[in-house]
């Protein structure tokens, strides 16, 4: 297993810089991101069809010592503005034909969110059944949006060698294990997620126990963590809308590695997902508002290297 970095928390910097302060804080591997909300200050599409550039990009890792876990495209595929949606559908599409030329195993996206109808302007989260209106949309968002486009997009991936990491993130189709691996039996083992547990603490899921549900759907790994205000949650409760930087007043905010919780709810979370197969990259991300970039990244660095167990694990004596 290893520790990684997801790039966009250094986008000011040009990659050869990136890689080299990465290396300052032992870090060797990098999600990067190609469009959509991370952006792609340090892997252009436009590689697809510039030999030069494409051989320019994979020299500056080779240089470093760096291998790529994840070419990350988090956007809105199913947004229901049309050219949005195209969009973010192409990014999506070039990335993944991407990963294939550089031999990246895994693409990262969100499920996306339609309106509630063909008409709408607007994106529509469905989270309570009642009144029943709000199932009917949510059945046509599956049935007539998220189905067609998830089992194309899927089939296309694994026809380029290339696995489709959903990120459970509020706000889209596809949140939580159970709507995960929903989306997952729609549109084949092609699909799984990139499993962030701050997305689960903030919705009062185990991201340990949640680890032994998803099991093999599990592609990539963010390593970012949540803190509760128990303080604030009985009045906000878990769906509050304050802006990330309200800290005083949300029921939660995201955290760096070890701000949340401690070493020995990290040393558990790495042992379960080696137990369920998972023996890939843990992707530092940065969102935490009360550390700089700079801060996060080496305090989640030097939080999760020494507890990462970096070889497998040996053939016991008496098996």
């Amino acid at each position: 297993m290893k520790v990684g970095v997801f790039t966009p928390l250094l986008s000011n910097f040009s990659l050869p810089e990136v890689l080299k302060k990465l290396q300052s804080v032992g870090i060797s591997t990098v999600e990067l991101g190609t469009g959509n909300y991370p952006g792609d200050a340090h892997c252009k599409l436009s590689m697809l069809d510039n030999k030069a550039e494409l051989d320019t990009f994979k020299k500056t890792l080779a240089d470093h010592g760096f291998s790529i876990s994840a070419l990350s495209c988090h956007g809105n595929p199913l947004h229901p503005d049309p050219a949005r949606a195209k969009h973010d559908q192409q990014v999506n599409e070039k990335t993944i034909l991407l990963a294939e030329k550089l031999g990246v195993p895994v693409v990262v996206d969100f499920s996306g969110c339609p309106g509630d109808s063909p008409a709408a302007k607007q994106p529509n989260w469905v989270t309570c059944p009642w009144p029943p209106d709000f199932l009917d949309v949510l059945k046509w968002q599956w049935d007539e949006v998220v189905t067609p486009y998830w089992v194309k997009r899927a089939k296309f991936a694994a026809d380029h060698g290339v696995k489709i990491a959903i990120e459970m993130h509020p706000g889209f189709v596809a949140y939580s294990p159970e709507t995960m691996l929903k989306l997952r039996a729609i549109a084949g083992p092609a699909l799984g997620c990139n499993y962030d547990p701050s997305h689960m603490f903030w919705q009062n899921i185990d991201p340990i126990a949640a680890i032994r549900i998803l099991g093999d759907a599990i592609f990539h790994v963010h390593a970012k963590d949540t803190q509760i205000y128990g303080r604030n949650l009985p009045l906000t409760g878990v769906l509050d809308t304050k802006p990330y930087t309200d800290e005083r007043n949300r029921g939660w905010i995201f955290r760096t590695c070890g701000y949340g919780h401690g070493e020995e709810w990290w040393r558990e979370f790495v042992s379960t997902l080696r137990m369920y197969g998972y023996d890939y990259t843990l992707s530092i991300e940065h969102e935490d508002s009360l550390l700089s970039p700079n801060e996060g990244l080496t305090r989640a660095a030097s939080f999760l290297l020494p507890i990462v167990p970096a070889e497998q694990p040996a053939a016991a004596w008496w098996v």
